[in-house]
């Protein structure tokens, strides 16, 4: 089942869901990369919450009607309008009010979420509030989705990441500095806007997959991830988008292979799993590149305190420095220098002196805020500011291994 799941071959809905979760995680991974460039990730929370009074209202309006509240068109209408009111308040209270943007969000998120509580708890006492089905917008269900339910999925999740990508230059410049932005003539308060207007078209899209609660986990953590490996900003929200969209498309396949796996919660599993790896195993942020990069600093130290000490005529007590110097070929297993290790100690010795002058010359201020006790003098200064260097210590001019 699982393989067939994979392979999209459980049948026509069961793959327009799975299309859709991909493309519903592509673009929500390459739209939260913006949001959590800008250090505005809760902002995607209280703009998901504002969504369930909008599902509620929507739903009392279709069956006052005389429809049975089910069309996720309407739902949806309904809880992009709901969202777009959150986000104006919010934006409102930032603006207008000495508010912090955390406590504007904490009063849009509880106020919006309670009252659509409330309404959802109203809506269960309608003669067909029972059977409506709204609890699956809270963490989401796939159950008993239309193909009509699943094309619209895909087809604004497609829509929602074309308009990113149509914006996406002026939302980066913003995001990274938005003080030279405005320098520039952009409209900051636009482009803001307009990129809390895409994060509420990919939350209300995500409402019947991941639903409002789970939705932020699909907007921050494929961008967190992506950040691990990459510097670049627009290998960040490519390979955010490829984590979101690998994300989607996995856990829509692992909830269609088993009855009663809810494919939100599934999807928001897959993307925490790639978060996990890339914690791990990134190559420059990751836990085990740091650990890496610790060893060899520590490593360096050691053979560079060695070789200060073998130069001065000290006894080296220490085993793991005394290893190293043996692994390294400067050094007899009695602590003896070779002769290559007698070499190498006279130039560190000797550097350290360059050092010395190097650090007390104010001409030299530069070059100096760049020692660390292990850099090799040159790599910072020229031939010809060693060699005046060693004039002023005196003897040789420059000792070679």
């Amino acid at each position: 089942m699982l393989w067939d799941a994979l392979t999209l071959q459980l049948g026509y809905n069961a793959t327009l869901v799975a299309i859709g979760a991909t493309l519903l995680g592509f673009s929500a991974g390459v739209t939260g990369t913006f949001l959590f460039l800008r250090k505005r990730a809760l902002v995607s929370d209280a703009i998901s919450h504002a969504t369930l009074p909008g599902v509620c209202i929507a739903f009392m309006v279709l069956v006052a009607l005389g429809g049975t509240g089910r069309n996720l068109i309407g739902l949806l209408s309904g809880s992009a309008i709901s969202a777009a009111v959150g986000l104006l308040c919010m934006n409102w209270l930032i603006r207008r009010t000495r508010l912090a943007e955390d406590a504007a969000i904490g009063a849009v998120l509880s106020v919006f979420f309670g009252f659509g509580i409330v309404l959802l708890t109203i809506i269960q006492t309608m003669g067909v509030g029972r059977q409506a089905g709204l609890e699956g917008f809270l963490l989401g269900s796939t159950a008993g989705m239309l193909w009509s339910d699943a094309l619209i999925i895909a087809i604004g999740g497609a829509a929602t990441l074309l308009l990113v990508m149509i914006i996406r230059r002026p939302m980066m410049m913003v995001a990274f500095d938005s003080e030279y932005a405005a320098a520039l003539g952009l409209p900051v308060h636009r482009i803001d806007l307009a990129m809390m207007g895409l994060v509420m078209a990919v939350t209300v899209v995500g409402l019947k997959i991941v639903g409002l609660i789970l939705i932020v986990a699909l907007l921050i953590i494929p961008a967190v991830t992506a950040r691990f490996w990459s510097d670049r900003s627009d290998h960040v929200v490519l390979l955010s988008g490829v984590i979101g969209g690998l994300s989607g498309y996995l856990g829509a396949a692992v909830s269609a292979s088993a009855p009663n796996l809810p494919t939100g919660p599934i999807i928001v599993l897959f993307s925490f799993g790639f978060f996990v790896v890339s914690l791990f195993l990134a190559p420059v942020r990751g836990v085990l590149a740091a650990i890496v990069r610790h060893l060899r600093f520590q490593r360096r130290v050691h053979i560079r305190q060695g070789l200060l000490a073998l130069a001065q005529g000290q006894n080296i007590y220490e085993p793991y420095t005394l290893r190293l110097l043996r692994q390294a070929g400067l050094a007899r297993p009695d602590g003896v220098a070779t002769d290559a290790g007698r070499a190498q100690a006279a130039k560190a010795l000797r550097d350290e002196k360059r050092w010395e002058i190097v650090r007390a010359d104010n001409a030299h201020e530069a070059a100096a805020a760049l020692y660390d006790g292990l850099r090799d003098i040159e790599t910072v200064l020229t031939r010809d500011q060693i060699g005046d260097i060693d004039r002023r210590i005196g003897g040789p001019r420059e000792v070679r291994p």
